[in-house]
């Protein structure tokens, strides 16, 4: 059997406790937080061999999207100003924008997929993905593809 990984997306809230806390030692890892694996492993609650057994296969969806192209699908209602205010979000945390697509709107509402390239942005995917889902105007957002 060849040894070709499968990669699935997983709500954080269905893994493991020990992948969640790899995840945080990493991270206080690369933000400098801690300098040491034994430091990171300590400050999270789990054995120096359980990061190392699995620090190489778990990796947050942000880190995996970054320098990627990413599809956005947003239902919008059909109101002025609501995809300039979208836009202005793709704007704000330095996403690249490279298209934009809209239905003719009905019932009240258009549905928009925009693509960007995120290798500059500011905040995490998940954090970017709250913005717009609070930006008035916006009945859904969610990543389509990426």
């Amino acid at each position: 059997m060849a040894n070709n990984p499968k990669y699935y997306i997983i709500e954080s809230g269905a893994l493991p406790d020990v992948f969640l806390k790899v995840a945080e030692a990493k991270r206080l890892l690369e933000t400098g937080e801690v300098t040491t694996v034994n430091e990171a492993t300590r400050r999270t609650g789990i054995s120096r061999s359980a990061f190392y057994k699995y620090r190489d296969t778990i990796l947050p969806f942000q880190n995996m999207m970054t320098g990627r192209i990413i599809t956005f699908q947003l239902m919008l209602h059909d109101e002025p100003g609501v995809l300039s205010a979208i836009l202005a979000c793709f704007a704000r945390w330095h996403a690249n924008i490279l298209t934009i697509n809209q239905t003719i709107p009905t019932g009240g509402c258009a549905l928009v997929t925009i693509t960007a390239e995120t290798e500059e942005l500011k905040i995490a995917l998940e954090d970017l993905l709250a913005d717009l889902q609070t930006t008035g105007g916006v009945v859904r957002a969610e990543v389509l593809a990426g």
